[in-house]
């Protein structure tokens, strides 16, 4: 099983980010280095959310800043370890459109309820597998450390 690891400061500034944007959907790629356990998370980039149609329940990276945040993340020595988006007023479990926009095969996706305005639960999935066909997501527990 996968353990996202992930820095005290990292972990509420995201948290920070779905309250900052609600009642829309905040979103953010996580940086870090892969380890035989899991993610260790080394640093956050928070992303715009370009979706103009339904930003409640829905956001999206433009491929242009997703290749922006990769190429930033390579010259510190990082990878994509996967993101992060607010759920407002709503579980912090993934949905079929979740599931569906998710490709980064390996990577933690990370979602945070924000409940009337304030952060709530945060829970993680791996998403595992080998191809499109067969990914799955798992749950991940999310270690946070000083």
């Amino acid at each position: 099983m996968s353990v996202l690891r992930i820095d005290r400061k990292i972990y509420e500034a995201i948290r920070a980010h779905g309250e900052e944007t609600y009642p829309h959907e905040c979103c953010g790629a996580l940086l870090g280095r892969s380890t035989a356990e899991g993610w260790r998370i080394a640093a956050f980039v928070k992303a715009g959310n370009t979706r103009t149609d339904s930003a409640h329940n829905r956001y999206e990276i433009a491929p242009v800043e997703l290749v922006k945040i990769e190429r930033e993340a390579r010259q510190q020595g990082l990878s994509i370890g996967g993101f992060y988006h607010s759920h407002p007023d709503h579980p912090a479990q993934w949905s079929p459109t979740d599931f569906a926009e998710a490709h980064w095969l390996g990577c933690s996706y990370v979602i945070t309820a924000v409940a009337q305005g304030k952060a709530a639960v945060s829970n993680s999935f791996f998403l595992a597998g080998t191809t499109e066909e067969d990914k799955r997501f798992e749950d991940e527990p999310i270690e946070v450390h000083e």
